[in-house]
This record gives C-alpha cells, structure tokens and sequence, in this order.
C-alpha cells in the first residue's frame, strides 16, 4: 500500500493515527531487510563452517587453520571467503589456492 493508498483508506482516522501506522510499515520494512540479511549472513557462515571441516579432516587441521588457509586464498585471488567455502564444499577436490595456503603453512606439507 502507498503512502497516498494510505491516507485515502485512513482519511477518517486522526493524524497521530495515521502517522504511527505509516511509521510501523516503514519499521516493518526495514525489519525484514534487516532479517534477510541476517539470514543470508546465517547461510553463509554455514557453509564456512562446513568448509573448515572438510579442510581440517582432509589436511589434518585444527579448524583455525582451516580458515585461515581458506582466508588467505580468498584474499590471493580476489574473492568472497563464502564462495571459496563454497567451492570446498561441493568437491572432493580442494581449491589449488587452499591447498597451497595450507602447505605452505604445514611443516610435513598436506595430502
């Protein structure tokens, strides 16, 4: 409903009335945005949270490695932590730039 929708359904309602109501669907909307974000935010650190135990099981990490490696190699290639995650994820195969990160930083290397 629009602004003008509004006032016309509420013209006999009095203003304190009409005002509030316009404020509540202006908290309303920024209420969703906000709990979109949050969610999206949730699905996110989900599958980070996935990634850095597929990493720590097939390098033998503890999971603060694991991020840190998968971290580095977002930063070296110029891309979001969530889609390196991601892509750890959906294979059998680690990334060449996490494996990388993680070798470089393992005293025996990684398999």
């Amino acid at each position: 409903m629009t602004s003008l929708e509004t006032r016309t359904a509420t013209a006999a309602w009095p203003e304190a009335a009409v005002d509030a109501v316009e404020q509540l669907l202006l908290e309303v909307a920024e209420l969703r945005k906000e709990n979109t974000q949050l969610r999206e935010a949730l699905e996110s650190r989900v599958i980070i949270e996935q990634a850095k135990g597929v990493l720590a099981e097939r390098f033998f990490l503890v999971p603060d490695q694991g991020f840190e490696a998968m971290r580095r190699a977002a930063r070296s290639e110029g891309r979001k932590i969530h889609d390196v995650a991601a892509d750890i994820v959906g294979s059998t195969r680690t990334p060449a730039a996490v494996a990388r990160e993680v070798q470089e930083r393992s005293p025996g290397g990684a398999r």
